[in-house]
């Protein structure tokens, strides 16, 4: 993997975040438009590409392809295909997936996808060899299944939307029974997209004081770069994002999904961003000849004679630093000079008796 993905914080929550580009169904079962979308989402500098293992049979009961009601707000009261037909198309099957998972690493980038079932999930770890499992936010209280995720001894990615604080503490508790605590928490809102006052990036941080052992990250589903740019800021070890290549093509999540140019620009800014947040300790970052360009010195206010005793009033404070500072004004009122000194001399320990 081009980062090792490891639930150690001192990787992390201190490090450039481990950006996956989320592809869901976008490649609209059609791999060679996969194949587009993974080369896209290498060149914008993402770390990983991710599909979803579902089939018509592994996501939705019969009832629901029954009532015929669509997920997304462009495919309700549609009638030239149906639930059923378009979830079959969208699908990507194992022999997809191994296909992908050829092509991604040819191009070195991580490849993994989502189950939705055992068998999917066996599939996952056994023949596609993914380095993590992903867990849907639907089914974060779907506690036998997350067991069986977490028996399988990878590192476990956790969404989070749907849930209150105590499915996720059930979730957690669950995954770590089996002894397995590779965890990363996302934080996440299954809404598709938010609106920005439902994101509640303080989450983050709370997730972050409930789960110290834990890394913590997002699952983005908003429109544009600014709010994953600020989970980033907030501390986010890893980053989730639906990608495309066209937001108005046809298919589920397309709209929400950030093209080449924002993941491009997800990714070099959340490098500056790391970067800029550097230490939790504080120390001045500049060199010597900037302090001392920057400080002021205790310099005299007018000419004055050999044994001259300071005042206060016959001194004043001026760029640059290098003499005596502002704060050493007690010890220098009340001194006698050695010399004659003319007005803005900056004023030297030579200079005293």
């Amino acid at each position: 993997m081009k980062v090792q993905l490891t639930t150690t914080k001192t990787v992390f929550n201190y490090s450039k975040p481990y950006i996956i580009a989320e592809l869901g169904s976008n490649h609209n079962g059609d791999m060679e438009l996969a194949k587009k979308l993974m080369i896209e989402a290498k060149e914008a500098g993402a770390d990983c590409v991710k599909f979803q293992s579902w089939s018509k049979d592994s996501i939705f009961s019969r009832q629901k392809y029954d009532d015929n009601y669509f997920i997304a707000d462009d495919y309700r009261d549609r009638n030239d295909y149906t639930l059923e037909q378009i979830v079959d198309e969208y699908s990507i099957s194992e022999e997809g997936l191994l296909d992908m998972k050829k092509f991604a690493d040819s191009i070195g980038i991580d490849c993994s996808s989502t189950p939705f079932n055992k068998k999917e999930a066996d599939f996952l770890i056994d023949k596609l060899e993914s380095p993590f499992i992903k867990v849907a936010s639907m089914d974060l209280n779907n506690y036998p299944f997350l067991e069986y995720l977490a028996k399988k001894n990878k590192p476990m990615i956790i969404s989070t939307g749907l849930s209150e604080l105590y499915e996720i503490d059930k979730a957690v508790k669950t995954i770590e029974n089996t002894g397995n605590k590779e965890i990363v928490i996302l934080h996440c809102v299954a809404t598709y997209p938010p609106v920005d006052t439902d994101v509640n990036l303080n989450n983050i941080k709370t997730l972050m004081s409930t789960y110290p052992e834990y890394p913590i990250g997002f699952s983005d589903h908003t429109l544009g770069i600014t709010i994953p740019l600020a989970a980033i800021s907030l501390g986010s070890c890893l980053l989730e994002k639906h990608f495309t290549l066209d937001k108005n093509m046809e298919g589920w999540d397309h709209k929400v999904s950030a093209t080449k140019e924002e993941m491009t620009a997800i990714v070099e800014n959340s490098q500056r961003i790391v970067d800029a947040l550097g230490s939790f300790r504080i120390s001045a970052t500049e060199s010597d000849e900037k302090k001392t360009e920057f400080r002021r010195s205790i310099v005299i206010t007018k000419d004055l004679k050999k044994g001259y005793v300071l005042q206060e009033d016959d001194l004043d404070y001026k760029r640059p630093g290098g003499g005596f500072s502002p704060g050493m004004i007690e010890f220098i009122v009340g001194r006698t000079l050695n010399k004659d000194l003319g007005y803005d001399h900056i004023l030297k320990k030579e200079d005293l008796v």
